[in-house]
């Protein structure tokens, strides 16, 4: 397969992307609750990737209520260990998942200078990342690769 970025023009968005997630995680025996699909809302209303944090006070500001973060994390592992969302391991930061039923090992470039994040499956590299470790006798779960740097706008 060759190397592609998601860009948000290509992706289900709005509504189309709430049913797509709402249906991954109920296939993996999830329920999709009222907390989770307001967690999902405002996961997908960043433009970049956010934290915990990030999303409990979003949410506690559109609730009028506080929100705690461990409660935001718990989710955010469900959502993570369901592909509806991925984790940017070196920012401790989460994004949607465009295509939650499909299942990549993604590379993401993030850039230092302005946070944007590109979310890029390329299943050579990532394939020779998991062979690389078989090979050496680990079993890989799930490759993290990061590409840290300055996106086109920034350089």
């Amino acid at each position: 397969m060759a190397a592609h970025a998601h860009h948000d023009h290509h992706e289900p968005q709005g509504a189309d992307l709430t049913k797509a997630a709402r249906a991954t995680l109920e296939k993996s025996g999830e329920q999709w609750t009222q907390m989770r699909a307001n967690v999902f809302a405002a996961l997908v209303g960043f433009t970049k990737p956010a934290s915990a944090y990030d999303i409990a006070e979003a949410m506690s500001k559109s609730e009028g209520r506080r929100v705690a973060a461990n409660s935001i994390y718990r989710i955010l592992d469900v959502f993570v260990a369901s592909n509806l969302a991925r984790k940017v391991e070196s920012s401790n930061a989460y994004v949607a998942n465009a295509h939650p039923d499909c299942l990549h090992d993604c590379i993401f470039l993030v850039c230092d200078s302005c946070g944007q994040t590109v979310h890029l499956d390329d299943d050579t590299v990532t394939r020779g990342v998991r062979s690389a470790a078989q090979a050496v006798g680990f079993a890989p779960i799930r490759p993290v690769i990061e590409v840290r740097g300055k996106c086109a706008d920034c350089a």
